[in-house]
């Protein structure tokens, strides 16, 4: 049974930081494209950056410079440190993986493409 499960969540002042952790089970983690996506109410669901097999990372431009995605495949561990928060970034943010047979190159993917889905954290960041 696969598993993602997230944790670091919580409500913050503007300027200060986060960190964010996801820990895969179930799947061949190694090979996996990872992604934090995260939905604002009544928002779509946005991609806000992704690190495939080979270690490539991407970021939305909207966190780029401010937000960095690390794993740790020893540990199945996927991390999202969020630096210098805006109230913009509050929202629900989701881990997701896109686990195939073959190692997964590309790191920015729709949603759709993605198979396994955390059930999402809260990030609430106050002016």
């Amino acid at each position: 049974q696969v598993q993602l499960l997230e944790s670091g969540g919580g409500s913050v002042k503007a300027g200060e930081s986060l960190r964010l952790s996801c820990i895969g089970s179930g799947y061949t983690y190694n090979r996996s494209c990872m992604a934090w996506f995260r939905q604002a109410p009544g928002k779509g669901r946005e991609e806000v950056g992704g690190i495939d097999s080979s270690g490539t990372r991407l970021y939305a431009a909207s966190v780029k410079g401010r937000f960095t995605i690390s794993r740790d495949n020893a540990k199945n561990t996927l991390t999202l440190q969020m630096n210098n928060l805006i109230p913009e970034d509050t929202a629900t943010y989701y881990c997701a993986a896109l686990s195939v047979r073959s190692l997964c190159y590309n790191p920015i993917r729709p949603p759709n493409e993605y198979n396994y889905w955390g059930q999402g954290t809260q990030v609430t960041v106050s002016s």
